[in-house]
C-alpha cells in the first residue's frame, strides 16, 4: 500500500474528470448530450485498451462471465452520463457538481434495497443530513417550474442532474454485483463499448456537425474519461477507500474555479452551503464505513472488545 500514491491518483482523477465535464459544458449549446455521450465512449476505449496492454491484462481482462450484467450496468451509467452531460447545458458546473454528490448517498440506500446491505441509523442519519443539503442547493430551481422560461430551463436541469444521481446510484449497485465474477478491466473496458452503442440510438433525434473547436473539445473529453477511469481505478489499488474516497469532494473546488475563470458563474452561498451539507455527509459515512472495515478485521483476527 502506498497511500500518498493512491491519494495523488484519486486528486489526478477528480482534475481530470471536472476538465472533461467543463469540456462537454463548453459544447452543450450546440452538441447534444447523447452525441457527447458518444464521443466521450469512443475516445475513453483507445486510452483503456492501451492501458490493458501495458499491464498485460489485455487478453484476459476483457472477459466476460456476466455479459447482461455489463448491459445493465452500462445501460443505467449511460443514462447517468446523458443525463449529467444535459444538466450541464442547463445550470452551473458548481451546481451540478453539488447535486451530483447525491449519488452516493442514494448508493447508501439502494444498496440496502436490493444488497441486503445492512443500514444502521448512524448512516441514516448521515444520509438525510447529505439530502438536506441536496435540497437547499434543488429547493429554488424546483419553486423555478412557475416561473419564466430562463427558470424552467434552470429547474430542468436540476432535475436532470438529480435523476442523474439515481442512476450513477443504480451504476454501482450493478458494479457492486459485477465485481463479485468480473475482473475491473472488464467492467472499464464494457462501460464503454455499452455507452458508445448506446449513445448511437440517440442519432435521430437531431445530432449536429461540430465546429473544429468543438470537435478538438469532445475528442478531449473522450481522452480524458479513459485517463480519468485509469487514474481513480489505479488509485483504489494503492490505498484504501476509506483514504481516497473523501478527495472526491476536492471537485466542488475544481468546479468553482473553472466556472467562474472560464464560465462566469459565481456559485451563491445556498450552492456552497448545501454542498458542505452533502460533503459532510459523505464524509461521515466514509469513516463510519472505515471504523466497521476495522472492526470485521478485528473479528476475523479474534480480537473483537468481546473475545
Amino acid at each position: 500500500m502506498h497511500p500518498l500514491k493512491g491519494i495523488a491518483l484519486k486528486i489526478c482523477s477528480v482534475i481530470t474528470f471536472i476538465t472533461m465535464a467543463s469540456l462537454i459544458k463548453a459544447t452543450a449549446q450546440h452538441v447534444p448530450a447523447g452525441q457527447a455521450v458518444f464521443f466521450r465512449s469512443v475516445f475513453a476505449l483507445p486510452v483503456i485498451l492501451a492501458w490493458l496492454a501495458v499491464r498485460g491484462d489485455l487478453r484476459t481482462g476483457l472477459k466476460a462471465a456476466s455479459p447482461m450484467g455489463h448491459f445493465w450496468r452500462g445501460f443505467v451509467g449511460t443514462a447517468a452520463m446523458g443525463l449529467g452531460f444535459a444538466g450541464l447545458g442547463l445550470l452551473p458546473l458548481p451546481e451540478v457538481t453539488a447535486i451530483g454528490y447525491a449519488a452516493p448517498l442514494m448508493t447508501v440506500i439502494l444498496a440496502a434495497m436490493f444488497l441486503g446491505e445492512q443500514v444502521r441509523l448512524f448512516r441514516l442519519g448521515a444520509v438525510a443530513l447529505g439530502m438536506v443539503g441536496v435540497l437547499i442547493v434543488l429547493g429554488p430551481r424546483l419553486s423555478a417550474f412557475s416561473g419564466d422560461t430562463v427558470e424552467k430551463t434552470a429547474a430542468l436541469g436540476a432535475m436532470l442532474v438529480l435523476t442523474g444521481a439515481l442512476c450513477a446510484a443504480l451504476a454501482q449497485i450493478y458494479i457492486r454485483k459485477l465485481v463479485q465474477s468480473e475482473q475491473t478491466s472488464a467492467i472499464v473496458f464494457y462501460f464503454s463499448v455499452t455507452s458508445a452503442s448506446l449513445s448511437l440510438l440517440t442519432l435521430p433525434f437531431g445530432w449536429v456537425l461540430p465546429t473544429g473547436q468543438e470537435a478538438a473539445f469532445l475528442v478531449l473529453a473522450g481522452l480524458l474519461g479513459g485517463m480519468g477511469q485509469i487514474f481513480l481505478t489505479s488509485a483504489y489499488r494503492f490505498a484504501p477507500a476509506s483514504v481516497v474516497a473523501p478527495f472526491d469532494y476536492a471537485s466542488m473546488l475544481f468546479a468553482i474555479l473553472i466556472g467562474m475563470f472560464f464560465f462566469n458563474e459565481i456559485p451563491d452561498l445556498r450552492t456552497i452551503g448545501g454542498a458542505a451539507l452533502v460533503i459532510l455527509a459523505g464524509v461521515i459515512i466514509i469513516w463510519r464505513e472505515h471504523q466497521l472495515g476495522l472492526e470485521r478485521g478485528r473479528a476475523r483476527r479474534g480480537m473483537t472488545p468481546q473475545g
